[in-house]
């Protein structure tokens, strides 16, 4: 029995261009949250050490929280529109090339299909039937690798990195302030050990990879970010005591 021509062979795999952009957005947004785990854990841990009033661990908490999403947010706005206005240059240029040059685009769509491996023959054909179809759309297709209707959103982008921050920096912070004093450095090392894991788990999930490097990565990584703030501000706790 043959499979239908609309249905993918392995639906598991993201063949479709806006599935494998959710997915990006997703993994993107882990990686968020784990950056709010981390940076505020050591923060936290390192004030605690220097510390056991909550008063100055929870507005340090509070400012390592606020800081960080709005730094993503801004350093992502910054980045996605940079890489917007590029691809808009890109396309507006090839839209223009397709207005004053045809021919030449439609020598370089059969060069890129031949470039594939299509015979010249084929690579003609394919590249005249695609360009009779959109030739805008098949440029950009496989010359540019850009939908023009899925280009992102910078806002959208600022939007998703601070609130994946702001969702992965308040799980130190209540683990390192409703806890008792004599417990609660241990008790959000281990909480933050085990949200990095289950953040290593899902990126590395959505990726494709093999969990357990990815678990041992942000796990060691958290852990030594941790350790070292703890002594740092336990050094210079004791310094201005």
């Amino acid at each position: 029995m043959t499979t239908p021509p609309d249905q993918p062979t392995h639906p598991s795999e993201p063949h479709h261009g806006k599935f494998g952009s959710r997915l990006n957005w997703l993994r993107a947004g882990v990686l968020g949250a784990n950056d709010g785990i981390v940076s505020t854990a050591g923060i936290v841990v390192g004030v605690a050490a220097a510390t056991a009033e909550r008063g100055p661990i929870f507005t340090a908490g509070i400012a390592a929280l606020a800081a960080g999403a709005l730094s993503m947010a801004v350093g992502e706005y910054v980045s996605v529109s940079t890489q917007r206005d590029s691809e808009e240059a890109m396309l507006t240029k090839e839209r223009r090339e397709l207005d004053t040059e045809p021919a030449e685009e439609l020598d370089e769509l059969a060069a890129l299909y031949e470039a594939k491996g299509l015979s010249p023959a084929t690579a003609r054909t394919v590249a005249e039937e695609l360009t009779d179809h959109d030739a805008f759309a098949a440029h950009v297709d496989i010359e540019l690798r850009i939908d023009p209707d899925e280009l992102t959103n910078p806002w959208q982008a600022a939007f998703s990195s601070a609130v994946s921050f702001t969702v992965g920096a308040v799980l130190p912070l209540l683990a390192i302030l409703l806890p008792p004093a004599s417990i609660r450095v241990p008790i959000t090392f281990v909480a933050v050990l085990i949200a990095l894991a289950v953040t290593g788990w899902v990126s590395a999930r959505l990726g494709g990879a093999d969990p357990r490097r990815a678990i041992y990565r942000v796990v060691i990584g958290g852990a030594l970010a941790m350790a070292i703030t703890f002594g740092i501000g336990h050094l210079v706790g004791g310094a201005v005591g």
